[in-house]
């Protein structure tokens, strides 16, 4: 597995990316510094002047979700085409939860301590047009911070945006072929595909199975069928192969059967929301191109690419790339809450809340995560690995400091 590091000269210009390993190469032979370890990024001691001549160009794209966005910045070479950087956001789905737990705060002072009529005319910035509701703005924020971290370390060309998961707005008018879809008669557009399984709860409607899932055109399309969500069924393999032959006759049967089922579409509104702030803000730092999920999903299985949310963002920036291409450092990125008072200033042996450490047991088990809790009294700790596992009450005597995150944690 491959992992880049970003480079800046003397004087701060962002230059291109380079292996890890020849960066700890120029950090041993004292020709520059480390700046930030995860991701890794160095400084040189000299000023590198521009070449007029490079035509590389760089490009972020961006897989917008509900629960995680993918990043992924490849660089156009003269030569070649080559992947740099890809990870995932986690996005915070906590903060609804903590806005009901303030306003019943709120209710209580109100009610018990002194009574006052609810007044919600006097919240001007609840009213406000183009507002936007807290738990969709803070994930707005949560991209924006961590494009705008990456943007110090690298120069980006352009940006690709994906707007849903799934086109909506195709799902019922249809759209033209991609070119190579005129070789390819029976290929079924991955953004109905996709739809028809949300839609059935990626299940068979004849069987009920969930495995081998595929999908069926009610009306076939040698009789003219539309290519749309409202004459897709989700079948598995073996139930599929059944109809063969009998399409005509079993077009009343699952038309009966999708009647009056409508397609969950909260995710892709969800994303929906927020998105002409989000691009707004985007364009301030590179020229903006928008695609679809399922332009995504046609290009990811023409290039024989594996689906997950950083694999998407690579693909996003439509650039021809091959699968052994892309095997490289896969980042986990969180973007941090405000730490309270107390949590800020608790040190135990040296160690803070939130700080990526290792701990090695005394069998030489090693154990990567971050600190979730400090007991000072007892000189023990908490620690929630990256798989997610959580550890209690661990001493503080086999642990070592990798990082300490400030607004964002990389793993």
């Amino acid at each position: 597995m491959v992992e880049y590091s970003f480079v800046l000269d003397l004087a701060g210009n962002r230059l291109s990316p380079c292996n890890k390993n020849k960066a700890y190469y120029l950090i041993r032979n004292k020709k520059a510094k480390m700046l930030n370890k995860f991701p890794m990024v160095i400084q040189l001691f000299k000023i590198v002047k521009e070449n007029n001549n490079n035509k590389t160009k760089t490009y972020l794209g961006i897989d917008d979700g509900s629960k995680h966005v993918g990043l992924g910045i490849i660089q156009d070479c003269n030569n070649k085409v080559k992947p740099i950087f890809k990870g995932t956001i986690e996005l915070r789905d906590d903060v609804s939860k903590k806005m009901a737990i303030r306003k019943g705060y709120r209710t209580y002072h109100r009610y018990h301590k002194r009574y006052r009529e609810k007044r919600f005319n006097n919240r001007q910035s609840s009213k406000r047009k183009g507002r936007l509701a807290p738990t969709i703005m803070q994930k707005k924020q949560s991209i924006l911070r961590v494009v705008n971290k990456i943007t110090k370390w690298i120069k980006i060309d352009s940006i690709y945006l994906e707007n849903v998961l799934i086109d909506i707005r195709v799902l019922t008018e249809g759209r033209s072929l991609y070119k190579w879809q005129y070789q390819k008669s029976n290929r079924l557009d991955n953004n109905i595909r996709i739809a028809a399984l949300m839609r059935d709860n990626f299940t068979c409607v004849d069987c009920g199975s969930k495995e081998n899932l595929q999908e069926h055109h009610i009306k076939p399309r040698r009789a003219k069928g539309a290519d749309s969500i409202h004459n897709v069924v989700t079948l598995c393999k073996s139930c599929h192969t059944k109809t063969f032959g009998r399409e005509i006759e079993l077009i009343d049967q699952y038309l009966a059967i999708i009647k009056g089922r409508k397609l969950n579409l909260s995710d892709a509104l969800h994303v929906m929301q927020g998105k002409k702030n989000l691009q707004t803000e985007l364009k301030k730092i590179a020229p903006l191109y928008l695609t679809t999920g399922g332009d995504t999903a046609n290009h990811r299985n023409d290039w024989d690419i594996e689906k997950t949310h950083s694999n998407d963002a690579l693909v996003i920036c439509n650039v021809d790339i091959k699968k052994n291409n892309i095997d490289i450092k896969d980042w986990q990125i969180s973007p941090l809450r405000k730490k309270s008072k107390g949590d800020a200033e608790l040190i135990v042996k040296g160690f803070k809340h939130r700080d990526y450490v290792k701990y090695t047991k005394k069998n030489g088990t090693e154990y990567i995560g971050y600190i979730t809790a400090l007991y000072p009294s007892k000189n023990q700790f908490n620690m929630t690995r990256t798989n997610g596992e959580i550890l209690k009450r661990y001493g503080l005597k086999s642990l070592k400091l990798l990082s300490r995150p400030k607004c964002i944690r990389w793993i």
